[in-house]
């Protein structure tokens, strides 16, 4: 058995990407897109019929901002739509990620979104609706949930957000592994650091634990991975959502690949549980400087390539 196959028996492999084809390659259960895939994805001309529906269905996008809103929304669920004809699973399509400071704004996105899918029939359950772990976010998600809405809370860094999100009820949370290693290998000053002393790695692995420990059903998808070895890492988690070359690489690889993270060893753990108000999360978030300095160029690097996106669909609408 290859290294992706041993991996699927133990964890739930998500693709990482908004390429159609390559999803019908490698057969993930689910998809994650987010505005840089959808970016890269959208100039394909294989895709150039997704955006233009997506303007076909819209007001003139040049006309205002909220016209340009209603229409990424609608070309994000137009790939979403595709990607759900060919996967048995879920597929996660991000909010406008300007909004990640405003609860009652990406609680009114998330809705939008829900209610496009359901114009095309697709049930609520299929759907993840991704949104930055800021504070903000995560009382969105929390809200949303009990309408039968569910999240993905992404850009996650520090044990704070993960917490938070587990407390608030969110489906689903995604740690960013590779983006916490890159930070550390910077401020380190070094080109490599081993897989079983990643702090990407080891960030996803104590979130493991706490949740398995406390019983908490929010589940966990590493992301954002650097090298399968940081996949190994990781195997038993929840979710692994992995990019079309890393997939590849497993795929190709005969390796016997042995289970990391399982629920015993965490429950049979000594751990202290944390309860979070608003305060307490912004503090000790704030305390963790890679944490901070990796959501906020997250949510800025998403703001690029939201925009670029805006600017590649008003080219095509002219």
């Amino acid at each position: 058995m290859s290294a992706l196959q041993q991996l699927r028996d133990m964890t739930v492999v998500v693709a990482d990407t908004g390429d159609i084809e390559s999803i019908r390659k490698h057969q993930p259960r689910d998809a994650t897109t987010n505005p840089s895939l959808l970016l890269a994805a959208a100039q394909m001309p294989e895709y150039a019929h997704l955006v233009d529906d997506a303007l076909a269905q819209s007001d003139d996008v040049r006309a205002s901002h909220a016209n340009m809103e209603r229409c990424l929304e609608r070309l994000a669920v137009n790939f979403g739509k595709e990607i759900l004809a060919i996967i048995p699973g879920r597929v996660s399509v991000e909010v406008d990620v300007t909004l990640s400071f405003d609860t009652e704004a990406t609680i009114e996105a998330a809705r939008r979104i829900i209610a496009l899918f359901a114009e095309q029939g697709i049930e609520r359950d299929r759907v993840l609706i991704k949104i930055a772990s800021t504070w903000e976010g995560i009382k969105a998600a929390e809200q949303l949930e009990k309408e039968g809405i569910h999240c993905n809370l992404t850009l996650l860094f520090s044990f704070a957000q993960a917490v938070a999100c587990a407390e608030a009820g969110v489906q689903l949370i995604s740690p960013f592994v590779g983006r916490i290693l890159d930070w550390h290998k910077a401020k380190r000053g070094v080109d490599h650091i081993p897989a079983e002393e990643d702090p990407g790695v080891l960030s996803v692995t104590r979130i493991y634990h706490y949740f398995k420990k406390f019983g908490y059903k929010t589940e966990i998808m590493g992301a954002s991975f650097r090298s399968v070895d940081e996949i190994k890492q990781l195997a038993g988690c929840d979710l692994l959502t992995i990019a079309p070359k890393l997939l590849e690489q497993l795929e190709n690889d005969a390796a016997e690949l042995p289970r990391k993270l399982n629920t015993a060893d965490a429950q049979a753990m000594d751990l202290e549980k944390l309860t979070l108000d608003e305060k307490t999360f912004r503090w000790l978030h704030n305390e963790d400087a890679m944490a901070t300095e990796k959501l906020a160029e997250g949510i800025q690097k998403f703001a690029v390539d939201l925009g670029k996106l805006a600017e590649f669909v008003k080219v095509k609408a002219t």
